[in-house]
């Protein structure tokens, strides 16, 4: 079936991989796994002998309709639905499930903020994605990025294996990477940090000290005495603080 270049579209062809990302999606006493964009069902076969029920959201029409067919007395349920729109409370998923797909690269960062915001939280989400993003998204002090820390905060992310574009129908023009996050019950930083790291993150190539000071319009001295307070480099750019000196910024930023 000819892929639709509008939604992203590119088969993974190799079976090892497809198993890998199936493997990786295991967790203890979880029967359920939710797939985000099945295509021709390729991961979904995998996810099926991995798990008891599958439940696979697809929003292209023609593959939603077709994906039954393949699997006849399957437990599996697909939904013809953008993923972005689903409400997730409608599914009746039980409170063990995880989540799994490869997925289209410009709906990256909401699908995982969709699920890591959930109410109703998976145990692991597992996504094969754009290389440059999985680097992002499992990023170190100096190369942080508002993708990351919102991602860290609320998960542990680990990065797979890389995925050479070849593996690929029609192959895409960058190569791919394996990531897997396990949600945390509580996050590691308030929903106001989290503001504080968007303010922060403003202009990513300047100094903190200067977006701070003229996002939250306080004087740069005062801010140079907040980073002196928590031993803060007074050079540092957003991408040079880890997630505790956020937080130890914004507690002092709303005492003062």
């Amino acid at each position: 079936m000819k892929n639709n270049k509008s939604l992203g579209q590119h088969w993974l062809k190799d079976r090892e991989i497809l198993q890998d990302i199936a493997d990786f999606a295991l967790y203890p006493d979880t029967n359920v796994a939710v797939e985000i964009g099945p295509g021709l069902g390729t991961l979904t076969s995998t996810l099926l002998k991995n798990f008891e029920k599958v439940i696979s959201i697809e929003f292209d029409q023609r593959l939603a309709e077709n994906l039954p067919k393949s699997f006849p007395g399957k437990n599996l349920e697909v939904i013809n639905q953008d993923v972005l729109s689903v409400d997730l409370a409608s599914l009746d998923l039980p409170e063990n499930y995880v989540v799994a797909g490869n997925i289209p690269y410009y709906i990256t960062s909401p699908i995982i903020q969709k699920f890591l915001h959930a109410e109703h939280k998976p145990r692991k989400i597992v996504l094969l994605i754009q290389k440059e993003v999985a680097e992002r998204l499992a990023a170190t002090e100096g190369e942080y990025s508002i993708l990351g820390l919102s991602a860290q905060i609320y998960a542990d992310v680990i990065l797979g294996p890389v995925v050479d574009r070849e593996f690929f129908t029609p192959p895409p023009k960058v190569d791919s990477q394996i990531v897997i996050l396990e949600p945390y019950e509580t996050p590691l930083a308030s929903e106001s940090t989290m503001a504080l790291i968007k303010l922060g993150f403003v202009a990513p190539r300047k100094k903190l000290v200067s977006n701070l000071s003229m996002s939250l319009r306080l004087p740069k001295e005062q801010v140079l005495a907040l980073f002196a307070e928590h031993d803060i480099n007074p050079n540092a750019r957003p991408a040079d603080l880890s997630i505790e000196d956020w937080c130890k910024l914004e507690k002092s930023i709303k005492k003062s």
